[in-house]
C-alpha cells in the first residue's frame, strides 16, 4: 500500500461527482477554501475584528 495514483485521484473525483453532483462542487470547493483561510489566519493571530480598541476593560 503506498502513494494515491492517479487512477485512484480520478476514481474518488468520479465517486464525489457522483454524490454531490456537479452543481453541489462549486460550493462545496469555495466553502472549503474560505475555511482554509480561516484556520490560517486564525493559526498565525490574524484577526479581522481586531482594531486596537478593547471593549472587555
Amino acid at each position: 500500500m503506498g502513494a494515491v495514483g492517479p487512477t485512484q485521484l480520478l476514481l474518488i473525483a468520479l465517486v464525489i461527482l457522483l454524490l454531490f453532483g456537479g452543481r453541489k462542487i462549486p460550493e462545496l470547493m469555495r466553502g472549503l477554501g474560505q475555511g482554509m483561510k480561516e484556520f490560517k489566519d486564525a493559526s498565525s493571530g490574524k484577526d479581522d475584528k481586531a482594531d486596537g480598541s478593547d471593549k472587555a476593560s
